[in-house]
């Protein structure tokens, strides 16, 4: 009498069996892959995409008159969640209630929780800073609220020149512009020779209503750190928004998504992406013609486009009308009218994690921005579709490949733990990122 097999055994010899055959697959498949990244990294190596750990300070692109330390990094940090700085708020309600994480969150990947970041002015946060709205005794026009979505500042270290139009930084696609600079006190700072990042914290910090000096340096516990980072300046600029913002700029640039699984793909570990992921990801770098604009270390570029996509005032919204200048896009800052309506590459990473997409939200999900760049056709009614980027041409997908890309952006460019970047607490003791009674109870702060 034959003895039969535990079912458990069947069940497992099954499932080995069925991983055994897929193997082969998969290893053609991570093949299939690095083909496709090599023949378009600008190096033909897919060494070219892989980001530096946020520790390793030599590693990541810094500007050279505001070099890395991990002291300059730390303070920053600190400042970056400290509520205790927005001492500048309009009225008495708002004072010590925001901060610059208010708008830039780290689970949203480093983006506002809702379509527009409000900061002064602004209460509650809900879980991932999708609760945030408007006090009731401000104004609209006295909100502390952009007309455009903010970017995100994860992997910012390596743009040249940030902003939807790219107008902060001398360098870069910025050279030859020198004419336009004056013509506003922010990019007025570009001829102060510092890179995109420590440029646009400059006139921000101000923007944004942070302040910083002796005093408040004292009361918080700041003043030793601001005097082992900043021994080489003056006593009376020592604790200023200048000294402020090269710190907090010193701390962006080591965000980083180095722990996405794409991240961790690109560094051998071939079971970090799935099945699907690993299509997605042939796609991108394929048929589906990401790659056209998507091709920096990043998986952002230097380049400006224009894709038809509504502006922030087309949708209820503080503080936008139709002749806002960030319309234009790079037209807004170059004056040229050629660049109307072309705005930046934006990186890639961690999409995933908050509903509004473009520089006027206008799409609320990864699948429908695929969907609209697939279709290729404008939705604004400024822009005429003669103006639309020669780089977005229709292509069409299957339904499979489409959530194939979907599944590379939204899961293998996730870095899951970008809450290694806050801090536990802040010199100030207040709660962060908001500090306002809405918030701290949505917080749970004590």
């Amino acid at each position: 009498m034959k003895k039969k097999l535990p079912f458990l055994f069947i069940i497992g010899f099954i499932i080995v069996s069925c991983t055994k055959d897929q193997m082969p697959l998969l290893i053609e498949l991570d093949n299939e892959l690095r083909a496709k990244i090599r023949l378009i990294s600008p190096d033909g190596s897919t060494d070219f995409y892989k980001l530096p750990n946020e520790n390793d300070l030599n590693a990541i692109p810094q500007d050279i008159k505001n070099p890395l330390t991990p002291q300059k990094v730390n303070l920053g940090k600190l400042l970056f969640y400290d509520t205790g700085l927005g001492q500048d708020a309009l009225k008495e309600s708002g004072v010590g209630t925001f901060s610059c994480a208010s708008c830039h969150i780290p689970e949203a990947g480093f983006r506002p929780g809702t379509f527009q970041g409000i900061a002064d002015g602004g209460k509650g946060f809900g879980i991932n800073g999708e609760g945030r709205r408007k006090q009731a005794n401000y104004t609209e026009s006295e909100l502390d609220v952009q007309s455009a979505r903010p970017l995100s500042l994860l992997n910012v270290a390596y743009v040249s020149n940030t902003f939807w139009n790219g107008q902060f930084g001398g360098g870069g696609v910025n050279e030859g512009t020198e004419d336009v600079w004056d013509l506003s006190e922010e990019t007025a700072l570009n001829h102060l020779g510092f890179e995109a990042i420590e440029t646009q914290n400059l006139i921000g910090i101000k923007t944004h209503r942070i302040t910083i000096d002796k005093e408040l340096a004292d009361n918080f516990g700041y003043t030793s750190m601001f005097d082992e980072v900043f021994s080489d300046y003056t006593e009376e600029e020592r604790y200023s928004q200048e000294t402020a913002s090269l710190a907090i700029s010193a701390y962006i640039r080591t965000l980083m998504s180095s722990e996405a699984p794409f991240q961790k793909w690109l560094n051998g570990e071939n079971a970090a992406l799935s099945y699907d992921e690993k299509k997605g990801g042939i796609l991108f770098f394929g048929d589906a013609q990401c790659f056209q604009c998507h091709f920096d270390k990043n998986l952002g570029s230097e380049e400006f486009h224009a894709l038809g996509v509504n502006d922030m005032d087309q949708i209820p919204s503080f503080n936008t009308a139709p002749d806002d200048k960030r319309n234009l896009g790079r037209g807004g800052f170059t004056l040229n009218a050629e660049d109307n309506y072309k705005f930046r590459v934006p990186q890639l990473y961690n999409m995933e994690g908050t509903e509004f997409y473009f520089h006027g939200a206008s799409k609320r999900s990864i699948r429908d921005v695929i969907n609209y760049k697939l279709a290729a056709q404008s939705e604004n009614s400024r822009v005429d579709q003669s103006l639309v980027s020669d780089k977005l041409n229709p292509i069409n997908l299957s339904e499979e490949e489409i959530s194939q890309l979907e599944m590379f952006i939204k899961k293998s460019l996730k870095d899951p733990n970008l809450s290694r970047y806050q801090p536990v607490t802040v010199p100030s003791g207040f709660c962060f990122p908001n500090n306002d009674p809405d918030s701290v109870l949505d917080l749970g702060c004590n």
